[in-house]
């Protein structure tokens, strides 16, 4: 635990193992924010409207918002909370509250998995744990801070209704059937302290999603952003709305169709921010492919099917080099 960036980043410049390669610094600091990325109102529109909407912000973006959306905002606010806290525990604390599952169901690392190999590191801290069954994994889960079983409990099963609302209103839109897929659930709280230099290092790198989908609670700190027509674009905060994004296997089912964003997180040196992502994944044996009515003579495959977790291997090979990633999956003429 003695590396999570939280225990030892007060006052201190910036590590050289956290400075990037000049090709992979955030440049600007200041991006436009993205007022044209849409905010999907999930309460007043007929359906029909809605899978519209949803459909189109998947295939231009692969990010939008949404609002209305049926989780309490009290429990988003309570979640966060306590998010906050447990990223405010001791070092030591930490480590206890995140070892009691010996096969890692929950656990919490620095940079990322790979902190061990990597060539150079990214400011955060994430907390990962798994959600689905709930009544498997929630014994595993942090007791400190002392509300964080009772409120994240309801919190992931309300977010997870949402996510699979999503994803039944894509596929309907598509016209395919995303039905029994999206077996593992998982939440991913990430930690951003204030950082001394900004312009060197960057939260999390350029990347997409290995996942369905992820809904994102962003917090009211601006640092999220989004890659689109080869320049970065801001997602701005909104009170009470959820991020969401399409991740490659949802690219790969659409056979291109959908948009998987590529995206990253800038920090800042004068608050810390917090976010919590949920993510829907596939089980490890579920068969990634291009869905079957979206093919044929004149729309060939795109991507090769495999299992999701040779996705997973080849997904983890390329790390945040989308071009070989997206050379290992397409499919041969």
């Amino acid at each position: 635990m003695e590396h999570l960036v939280s225990s030892w980043c007060n006052g201190r410049s910036l590590p050289e193992s956290y400075i990037l390669p000049p090709e992979k610094r955030p440049g600007k600091l200041t991006v436009p924010l993205a007022n044209n990325i849409p905010v999907i109102d999930l309460r007043g529109h007929d359906q029909t409207d809605l899978i519209q909407q949803i459909l189109e912000a998947c295939q231009e973006f692969g990010f939008f918002q949404v609002i209305n959306h049926g989780v309490p905002s009290n429990l988003m606010d309570e979640a966060m909370s306590v998010f906050k806290e447990f990223h405010a525990l001791s070092a030591k604390d930490k480590a206890i509250e995140t070892s009691k599952d010996p096969s890692k169901s929950c656990h919490i690392y620095t940079s990322s998995p790979n902190y061990a190999t990597e060539k150079f590191h990214f400011w955060r801290d994430g907390l990962v744990h798994h959600c689905n069954p709930l009544e498997k994994y929630i014994q595993f889960w942090p007791e400190k801070p002392p509300r964080y079983r009772e409120v994240v409990g309801p919190y992931t099963a309300e977010v997870s209704k949402l996510g699979f609302r999503i994803l039944e209103f894509i596929s309907q839109g598509l016209g395919i059937s995303l039905g029994g897929l999206g077996g593992n659930q998982a939440l991913v709280v990430n930690h951003y302290p204030p950082c001394p230099d900004p312009s060197l290092t960057l939260g999390l790198g350029k990347h997409m999603d290995p996942v369905f989908i992820n809904i994102l609670l962003q917090s009211d700190v601006y640092g999220l952003q989004v890659f689109k027509d080869e320049e970065w674009i801001g997602v701005e905060p909104i009170p009470n709305a959820f991020v969401v994004n399409v991740g490659y296997p949802l690219q790969i089912i659409s056979n291109g169709k959908l948009k998987g964003a590529e995206h990253r997180v800038v920090t800042n040196s004068n608050v810390a921010r917090t976010t919590a992502s949920y993510f829907i994944n596939p089980s490890n044996e579920t068969l990634i492919e291009p869905a079957k009515s979206l093919v044929d003579a004149s729309y060939p495959a795109l991507y090769k099917s495999l299992l999701y977790k040779d996705f997973l291997i080849k997904y983890i090979a390329a790390s945040t080099d989308s071009k070989a990633l997206e050379e290992a999956l397409r499919a041969t003429v």
